[in-house]
């Protein structure tokens, strides 16, 4: 196959050495063999590992532990947790449990992540009990159909890394490792995935095995090979899609070896973001509370759900937000907003029904007379009145009952009703969240931060 120089020279840095081949390679069938000794549970090991597609460098081990279907659910969490806890002790590593749709083992062995997780040994994908049986289908697909087209997986991930578009958390709302290596599948190459995605429009649908069982609605659709109904898609924004495919035009008319550089994560200083302040002229307001005790899947939903909340709240108080943003950092999140007002007059205009419908309209007439600056008049066919503003600032409405009331997620409502703080421009800034300020500030896609470079 053809490559670019470009390609070549990225391939040499990212495709794993022997040694390093070897080094994950024992460590994983240690792992199985601990699972299998156990009597409980056989051990597999599942994603990049597995499927020879991950990138040198990257230390990731997903080690499933697959139960017989018989065990009771509550049984295989109990097991399955006890049984990773073991394994980890056994080698050094803390224990961290985390949550998915069920609980499992974080640990750290020898320099790698290790995720030990239950799951159910079903004959079939048409038999899953829980979401992560499906995942050693997916390693079996991948595994007997990927050999020869290891190096274009592995430059399709790095080029979505280097477009920040890597990773199908609710964060990032990207791709996911399967699905970079089911569109090189698809395709047949990194070249040809690059020339078609270039081309992609919202409704794209790929479908290898032909056998899609319902419609889905987001943008990109990609039938799970191993599910007719599950849409391997599923995390990726319109948002994120429309920059990868950018990503790709600009690659194609300039393959430049920046689309396979992933930069650093910048942060921004307190001088730099209060320049930024002043240089916009807008008013930045930050809601900083506690994390729920709930998982990342469950919080980050909820905090866009909150930002959309809170925007309608400032809308209907006639406060115009120019943008807003969330961060969920280790111990607190944030809600991030930038204003074009701070302060508003305190009459407002406040429109009633059309007079023709006379019921409703002689209710809101009635109710306002004698409390209004000026009216009831009619305009536009409706009674009109100018009243008192209930909120002459900001401030004022993120301390009201209207704010805790205005629509969050239940964990995020909770979290806030217990503790929230309220931060203004200059207060917004903190070491903790400098990366996030710096890219909220500096919001351009890839292609744009590589255009920008070259002038």
């Amino acid at each position: 196959m053809n490559r670019s120089p470009v390609e070549e020279g990225y391939l040499k840095r990212i495709r794993p050495g022997e040694e390093e081949r070897g080094l994950i390679c024992d460590m994983a069938s240690t792992l199985v063999r601990e699972v299998d000794d156990s009597g409980f549970a056989k051990g597999m090991v599942v994603g990049s590992v597995a499927r020879n597609t991950w990138i040198s460098g990257d230390r990731d081990l997903d080690v499933f532990m697959l139960f017989d279907p018989s065990v009771a659910r509550g049984e295989l969490e109990k097991k399955g947790l006890a049984l990773g806890r073991d394994i980890a002790t056994r080698f050094g590593g803390e224990v961290v449990e985390k949550y998915a749709e069920h609980p499992y083992v974080n640990t750290q062995i020898n320099g790698f992540d290790v995720d030990l997780v239950p799951c159910y040994n079903v004959d079939s994908a048409s038999h899953i009990q829980s979401a992560v049986d499906r995942t050693p289908f997916h390693t079996r697909y991948i595994r007997d159909r990927v050999r020869d087209l290891t190096d274009d997986i592995l430059l399709l991930k790095q080029f979505a890394k280097s477009c920040g578009v890597y990773g199908s958390d609710h964060m990032t709302e990207g791709f996911a490792g399967y699905l970079c290596e089911l569109l090189v599948l698809h395709y047949g190459s990194f070249d040809d995935v690059i020339r078609n995605a270039a081309l992609w429009t919202p409704g794209t649908i790929i479908d290898i095995e032909n056998h899609r069982a319902k419609d889905f609605d987001e943008p990109l659709v990609v039938v799970d090979p191993v599910d007719p109904e599950r849409n391997v898609a599923s995390s990726l924004s319109l948002r994120k899609m429309s920059e990868f495919l950018v990503f790709c035009r600009d690659y194609i008319s300039c393959p430049a070896k920046e689309f396979f550089i992933i930069p650093e994560q910048k942060k921004i200083s307190r001088q730099e973001f209060n320049d930024e302040i002043r240089r916009r002229g807008t008013y930045f307001f930050a809601i900083v509370f506690e994390n729920p005790d709930s998982i990342p899947d469950i919080l980050v939903p909820q905090l866009r759900k909150s930002l959309r909340s809170l925007e309608s709240l400032f809308g209907r108080n006639d406060f115009r937000v120019l943008r807003s943003d969330c961060h969920m950092g280790d111990e607190r999140s944030v809600l991030l907003f930038e204003l074009i007002d701070e302060e508003l007059p305190p009459v407002m205009k406040r429109a009633g029904p059309p007079v023709w419908n006379r019921i409703n309209a002689e209710k809101f007439l009635r109710k306002h007379l004698g409390h209004t600056f000026s009216g009831p008049y009619i305009e536009g066919g409706k009674y009109i009145v100018e009243v008192e503003r209930r909120h002459l600032n900001v401030l004022s409405l993120l301390k009201s009952p209207e704010f805790i009331e205005s629509g969050f997620g239940k964990d995020v409502k909770e979290s806030i009703e217990s503790e929230y703080s309220v931060l203004r421009n200059e207060e917004v800034w903190n070491g903790d969240i400098s990366g996030f300020l710096y890219d909220y500030i500096h919001k351009e896609p890839a292609n744009v931060r590589i255009l920008q470079n070259r002038i």
